[in-house]
């Protein structure tokens, strides 16, 4: 399905709900760009450019991208796909960045992936990673031969410091508590719907049918 109007949507959901897969499936069966605040964020770093100087400074000393900096940041970028449909990732994550966003954009759907918890401990918590190739394993559905060592080099595997239960469990709390105001201003303003389940193949089909009549009832409102 390709558009004629321009629709702009926003992803929502804390770290391992299946974002990124949902996303890439967006992209690919209804033509929006998928834009990720984090590669908009590397990129900017890598490229040193002052906003990306600026933001370096702020992680080495261990502290958030100030709003203003992380909004002047994607609303440039987004300045530069004007008439673009686009799918955002990663942004806003806080109320202040909500209204930014409003005040430039006209967003007509934001997607929250509700997943429990204790499913996402137990996703994130069973990642075994092979550092040299980034290649990453899981023990519940995608597990190594070899239990600790990587299938292809046999190169022992460590779990990430991001992946251990303790940073988890503090991830998680965290991204709560940052947006859950976030969830509430869209909430006000009748544009947030919220998907739940356990597994992303099962979520998938209600967002894909949701999209769907979204997107028609777009296409009435141009004819």
């Amino acid at each position: 399905m390709v558009l004629q109007k321009i629709f702009r949507a926003v992803i929502m959901g804390p770290p391992g709900s299946g974002k990124g897969t949902v996303s890439a499936r967006i992209t690919k069966s209804f033509g929006l760009k998928h834009i990720s605040s984090g590669d908009i964020l590397r990129a900017n770093v890598n490229a040193k450019t002052e906003l990306g100087l600026l933001m370096k400074s702020c992680i080495d000393q261990g502290q958030l991208v100030p709003d203003d900096v992380m909004s002047r940041l994607i609303l440039s970028d987004l300045e530069a796909m004007d008439q673009s449909s686009w799918l955002l990732d990663g942004f806003p994550r806080t109320v202040y960045q909500a209204d930014a966003l409003d005040k430039a954009y006209t967003v007509d759907s934001v997607i929250n992936l509700n997943v429990p918890f204790q499913t996402i401990k137990q996703r994130l918590t069973s990642r075994w990673t092979h550092l040299p190739s980034g290649r990453v394993y899981n023990i519940d559905f995608n597990p190594p031969k070899v239990p600790g060592f990587d299938d292809v080099t046999g190169e022992p595997l460590v779990q990430r410091d991001d992946d251990t239960p303790e940073t988890v469990t503090r991830r998680l709390k965290a991204y709560e508590t940052q947006t859950e105001p976030v969830l509430e201003y869209y909430r006000s303003k009748g544009v947030l719907e919220t998907f739940s389940g356990t597994e992303t193949n099962k979520i998938w089909p209600h967002v894909e049918t949701f999209l769907h009549k979204k997107f028609s009832s777009v296409q009435q409102r141009v004819a």
